[in-house]
């Protein structure tokens, strides 16, 4: 036995027989050379591992003592498998490995002791787990709450109250009722369905085990032994419902496994901080970040969370310089008041009680001089990060803390695409895998792909109007400010199967209002593509700051998606993600005659993408 501490088993101890737990506790007082014999492990922490045991599998919970100091750690596995790879890469997390909740009571008194602390790791995950940070701090918060009114003999009586609840010779009536007892849960559609399980088990509803159901906060189709489809739609407000807390009739351990699981689909939708609700145009974003609250920008600064900056140039220096670009498209366009937004926040480092840069109080002069003395990604990377850092203190000590408002408020997840993932009739080097939306709306957009199915179709606009893209998402702009050309085909995102169309829209902008011919865009293009290159093709930066975009969005098929000829409007924004973005230089475009509608196109396509978006 380790003195230290052990881990014990069911075969060890079943939590009932109190003769065993009598010598046991006599063995530890022998080995530990103490004779405290009022450590002994709680009969109510046996009852709650084995709540977890029974409504998860044997393997979500682990247990080590430390008797000597009437400690114990229980390691709580929370499976994260339902995010999409792409989305887990953004996030910074293993799929495949599940998060530990790492909380430690006292052996003895259990609820009745002082408040268990938390810890919230990956173990293959040692650097970077930020999402640990922000799950941790909230349940930290939800303990404290929690430990409040917590005991031991409250939490006995309310688990008495539940085994009443369920009777031998029960019916499918009152086990529907049993589902209702439960707080608001969100049906998150981000969870995997249950359907795949039961029906490959081929289990009727009186033979499921009821505990497992009824933890579940997702979107789950079952099958009674009549063969009757019993629905529980997903929650389209989810974000809203998931700080909800759910009850505690399986004991505290499975109510904060319960709760982690509402709560890690939605962390991208509140702030890091404050644990406040975003507010978007557009809805939430994908990756997590600060809100705009004046407290929360100051604490996020204090506490470094920006200092990231050096990691994101060494490794997607080709997506930081993406992004200054954008940044600087949109702050010398003569529309910057309407699409400059987000507007910086940026503590003063010489007073980190003041704003630097307040949307409040905007000062686009300002902001230009310190975005122009940003230097180009293509020299922070020659040389030592912090000394290019003291170059530009010296230029202005406001540019390297715009530098990392830009990378850090970016909620998008890019990546620059290798030559081999690149889409060949698109012509340019500077391809990247673009993804905004989060695991709940990639999950309604997968639901709503296998009932109607889905196609590709590009989206033009100027680069200028994509700093605000990447960080409120892909907002319908008919009828709003934002609106830049008319909206002939009503209200919606609009789109086309042929680039030529959206080739012309990406190059409108900063006074250019009418949109080219097809046949100027082809007179463009074999022009430019004849004219000798005097710099290197496959150049790894943007050496130009006249540049076009475009994006490739994946949309659903539905009765909603209006086609008039080759221009597309799309009014379910849940209905359009952004898979693919391509920038040109100098005034180069594309091949203005793909159609996304070609079968060797769409093979092209999904050569490129694989299985890396798709779960299906």
């Amino acid at each position: 036995m380790d003195i230290k501490g052990q881990c014990w088993t069911d075969e060890e101890s079943d939590g009932e027989n109190e003769s065993e737990q009598f010598l046991y506790g006599i063995q530890c007082c022998l080995l530990q050379g103490s004779c405290a014999a009022d450590l002994y492990r709680h009969p109510q922490l046996d009852a709650d591992i084995e709540a977890v045991k029974d409504i998860y599998t044997d393997s979500a919970v682990s247990v080590r003592e430390y008797g000597t100091i009437d400690d114990v750690d229980i390691d709580l596995h929370i499976n994260i498998g339902f995010l999409d790879e792409e989305v887990a890469t953004a996030w910074k997390v293993i799929r495949t490995e599940p998060i530990i909740l790492r909380l430690r009571f006292s052996l003895s008194q259990y609820l009745d002791g002082p408040e268990p602390s938390v810890e919230v790791f990956q173990p293959s995950n040692k650097e970077g787990f930020s999402l640990g940070l922000q799950l941790k701090k909230i349940l930290s918060t939800f303990t404290s709450q929690q430990w409040k009114h917590l005991s031991n003999e409250f939490l006995k009586a309310q688990q008495e109250k539940r085994h009443s609840w369920f009777k031998a010779g029960g019916t499918i009536k009152k086990f529907r009722a049993g589902l209702s007892i439960f707080s608001p849960i969100p049906k998150s559609p981000s969870f995997p369905l249950i359907q795949d399980t039961v029906l490959k088990g081929k289990l009727s509803v009186p033979e499921l085990r009821v505990t497992r159901l009824m933890n579940r906060s997702i979107s789950c189709t079952m099958k009674n032994p009549k063969g009757e489809l019993f629905n529980y739609p997903p929650n389209s407000q989810a974000g809203g419902h998931c700080k909800n807390i759910p009850t505690l009739e399986y004991g505290f351990l499975v109510q904060i496994m319960k709760y982690s699981e509402q709560r890690i689909p939605t962390l991208n939708e509140y702030c890091v901080v404050c644990d406040e609700q975003h507010v978007f145009q557009n809805g939430s974003m994908l990756k997590p970040a600060v809100c705009t609250r004046e407290l929360c920008v100051f604490s996020f600064y204090t506490l470094g969370v920006m200092s990231g900056a050096a990691e994101e140039v060494a490794t997607g220096a080709e997506v930081v310089d993406l992004l200054v670009a954008m940044c600087r498209a949109a702050l010398e366009s003569p529309r910057k008041s309407i699409i400059f937004e987000p507007y910086p926040s940026v503590v003063d480092p010489n007073d980190p009680k003041t704003l630097a840069f307040n949307p409040k109080k905007k000062n686009y002069e300002r902001l230009q001089k310190a975005l122009d003395s940003v230097m180009s990604i293509r020299e922070m990377t020659q040389g030592s990060y912090l000394e290019i850092k003291k170059q530009m203190d010296k230029l202005d000590p406001l540019a390297h803390p715009l530098l990392q408002w830009i990378i850090s408020s970016n909620r998008s997840h890019i990546v620059k695409l290798p030559l081999s993932r690149q889409l060949k009739f698109m012509h340019t080097s500077h391809q990247f895998l673009l993804l905004s939306s989060p695991p709940a709306k990639e999950a309604r957009f997968r639901t709503a792909k296998k009932l109607y199915g889905s196609t590709f179709a590009f989206h033009g606009s100027h680069i200028e109007n994509w700093h605000s893209v990447l960080r409120n998402g892909l907002v319908n702009a008919s009828y709003t400010k934002l609106q830049l050309h008319g909206a002939a085909y009503g209200k919606g995102i609009y789109l086309s199967p042929i680039s030529s169309i959206s080739f012309g829209y990406s190059g409108m902008g900063k006074g250019q209002h009418r949109m080219p011919t097809k046949d100027e865009l082809v007179q463009r293009y074999n022009r430019m593509n004849t004219i000798p290159q005097s710099r290197p093709i496959q150049s790894r930066f943007l050496q130009s700051r006249n540049l076009n975009c475009i994006a490739l969005c994946e949309v659903i098929t539905s009765k909603d998606l209006q086609k008039h000829g080759n221009i597309w409007v799309c009014p379910v924004s849940d209905h359009v993600c952004t898979r693919f973005f391509f920038v040109y230089e100098d005034g180069q475009v594309g091949d203005a005659n793909i159609n996304t509608q070609e079968p060797k196109v769409q093979k092209e396509i999904m050569r490129v993408i694989g299985t890396q978006i798709y779960s299906s």
